[in-house]
């Protein structure tokens, strides 16, 4: 059996963490990464391997690193000979005033949430070509579409991630890989638990939903899209609660 194979970045909880266990719950082997949370990323390995018996391998490192990748991508590709889906899930935040904002600061952010998918792409796309076959799933964000104040560069980030999507799917559409992005709203994960509980509640009110989005809809996106029918590609699909 050739079983399919799936690298999810920025794993080790939130959106990466439920995507591994959803791909991982229908055989695929996991490919998974993070830059620093080494022990949530065992434990997410050791959920898998325990409940669904596949195979889990763990590439750590920082993908807004060109050379970490390459690594990266060295251990993968001594497993298997192509990737069926890429998903490119690590990304940070920084929230405050741009002119408080360091340089350091501006280029983490770009590296993280934007140079990261240019280097993971990169790494992924020949081996994709040769098969004729592929999946490359970007996560992006509202606020790459409408930017969000006191979060410039993350607004900037997610902005890259949507043009570098839709010209990367132009160019590759003619070798049958579909590569999407999916442009979350506020969702509940570890980014957004850094704020207030007033913060929280103004911001819930704003989101005709009611409510913040979860990391296992945003799975199921992400599932549904690595399977949706190959004439879908290029699109920037908004997951907001119809906060757009």
């Amino acid at each position: 059996m050739n079983r399919k194979t799936v690298f999810i970045t920025g794993a080790s909880r939130g959106i990466g963490k439920s995507a591994a266990i959803l791909f991982a719950s229908k055989g695929y082997h996991t490919f998974l990464n993070c830059a620093s949370s080494l022990e949530a990323l065992e434990n997410v390995k050791e959920t898998i391997e325990t409940r669904f018996q596949v195979p889990c391998t763990l590439v750590p490192g920082d993908v807004g690193n060109p050379e970490n990748v390459a690594q990266i991508y060295t251990q993968i590709y001594q497993q298997c000979d192509h990737l069926d889906v890429l998903v490119n899930n690590a990304g940070i935040s920084y929230i405050g005033l741009l002119t408080d904002m360091s340089i350091e600061e501006w280029e983490h952010v770009i590296h993280t949430n934007l140079s990261s998918v240019f280097y993971c792409c990169r790494e992924a796309i020949l081996p994709m070509v040769s098969q004729k076959s592929g999946k490359i799933i970007n996560i992006s964000s509202m606020w790459g579409t409408s930017g969000a104040s006191c979060e410039v560069a993350y607004s900037a980030a997610k902005s890259g991630v949507n043009g570098f999507t839709r010209a990367l799917a132009k160019e590759l559409a003619p070798s049958n890989i579909q590569v999407n992005a999916i442009a979350c709203g506020v969702i509940d994960t570890d980014m957004n638990r850094q704020l207030s509980a007033r913060e929280r509640e103004a911001l819930e009110e704003e989101i005709p939903a009611g409510r913040y989005g979860t990391p296992d809809e945003i799975a199921q996106i992400i599932w549904d899209i690595a399977n949706a029918p190959a004439y879908m590609t290029g699109q920037i699909i908004g997951v907001d609660g119809g906060y757009l």
